[in-house]
């Protein structure tokens, strides 16, 4: 991001773009909150995907991206973004409220080492969770410590697989159709699921390491073979990764009808904040368009793992033979785009998702210790849930 705003800054002599570090997602939320409370807020807040209910919902606080391009002149297409990544973004009548910017999605990192050391096949086909099983009973045979870790888990595990296999996550179209929504995550996909994960967890094969991204670290050392995470992990794992690695698409579970469909995003967005001069508005609408052009996002996307946000900068990425060099870094490309979006997997835009979260990883911890079963544990997730949904409901 800094060389982004330093070749910015470079490019042109009229504005200059001063970038501030907040900390993470949540702490830079509160940060801009407060901030505008005192009449500080800067032009461009990023806030992550999980804040957008939040922000649309912050009346008076947000200048939408599309008034600000129309507003400046600046020659500006929202059809140019990727469907699966404007759409989280965009109002229901097609309008782009913010600009879509870090947007990944999850995908599985394999140790090509870890399996070969252990007997098992590299190249196994680990495009199914019931594939997937199989090889953790291998790994675990073989006295491998660290068979399977996930960052994100209620991102990977239970969001992404209710959209990967097209099931609700909440009503009223996981959100986009209204704020009256309840939480649909106690489903017999779902249940399936994290009972499996629970099993393995008992049995060593799923080692659970943290909320964030905590298991990055054990997968980069080299102590994790297999690893569910964002595709944005690419830039970490090629840097510091010792072994033979791959990217795989993100496993679905055979015999569900619609699975695959497609992932969703993760990553944040840029707000632009009430409140600032016409001229500032004109330096913010010639920020994001360079930021939104194909060189731009063809060397973000190529550097970090992050999607490229619009379709020229995939283009642009496949021409300079990126992908042939690399293979696997298109696998969150075509996992995001080979099917069309349905109402179950466009997205989440649901108030106060952020506390919700952590509501989530409480109740998934009580199953990886073994305290509470998957149903039982999605079913309070969805009771404790369902009660801060109403509270934005009635405050909205």
């Amino acid at each position: 991001m800094a060389e982004q705003v330093e070749t910015f800054n470079a490019s042109q002599s009229d504005y200059k773009v001063v970038a501030t570090h907040k900390g993470n997602y949540s702490e830079t939320l509160n940060a801009g909150i407060a901030a505008f409370r005192a009449g500080e807020q800067p032009e461009i807040l990023m806030v992550f995907e999980v804040g957008t209910a939040t922000m649309m919902a912050a009346k008076g606080a947000i200048k939408p991206v599309y008034e600000v391009m129309a507003d400046s002149g600046a020659d500006f297409d929202s059809d140019a973004y990727i469907g699966a990544v404007k759409g989280y973004y965009t109002s229901t009548d097609g309008e782009m409220l913010s600009l879509p910017f870090n947007s990944s999605t999850p995908v599985l990192w394999v140790n090509r080492d870890a399996l070969k050391d252990a007997g098992v096949d590299p190249d196994s086909d680990l495009s199914t969770w019931q594939n997937v099983g199989a090889v953790l009973d291998q790994l675990k045979e073989a006295g491998h410590e660290c068979p399977l870790t996930t960052a994100w888990q209620s991102w990977i595990h239970l969001e992404n697989l209710s959209a990967y296999h097209n099931v609700p996550f909440a009503s009223q179209e996981n959100g986009f159709a209204g704020v009256d929504t309840e939480l649909q995550l106690n489903g017999p996909v779902q249940v399936k699921h994290i009972d499996q994960m629970g099993q393995w967890a008992k049995d060593g094969k799923f080692v659970y390491k943290g909320r964030r991204n905590e298991g990055g670290a054990d997968f980069r050392g080299g102590t994790c073979a297999l690893f569910t995470e964002s595709s944005a992990g690419y830039a970490g794992i090629k840097s510091e990764a010792q072994f033979e690695f791959d990217v795989r698409p993100l496993p679905y579970w055979e015999g569900v009808e619609g699975a695959p469909q497609n992932t969703i995003i993760g990553g944040a967005s840029l707000w632009v904040m009430e409140g600032h001069t016409d001229e500032e508005y004109k330096a913010v609408a010639a920020f994001l368009n360079f930021l939104s052009s194909a060189e731009i996002q063809a060397k973000w996307h190529q550097d970090t793992g992050y999607l490229p946000i619009t379709s020229a900068a995939g283009d642009l990425t496949r021409e300079q033979g990126f992908y042939d060099e690399n293979p696997g870094t298109d696998i969150a490309v075509k996992q995001m785009t080979t099917n069309e979006p349905t109402a179950n997997s466009k997205g989440l835009r649901l108030g106060s998702f952020d506390q919700i979260r952590g509501i989530i990883d409480e109740e998934l911890e009580a199953v990886w210790a073994g305290d509470k079963d998957a149903q039982a544990a999605l079913d309070s997730a969805k009771q404790r849930g369902d009660q801060l949904l109403r509270r934005f409901e009635a405050a909205n």
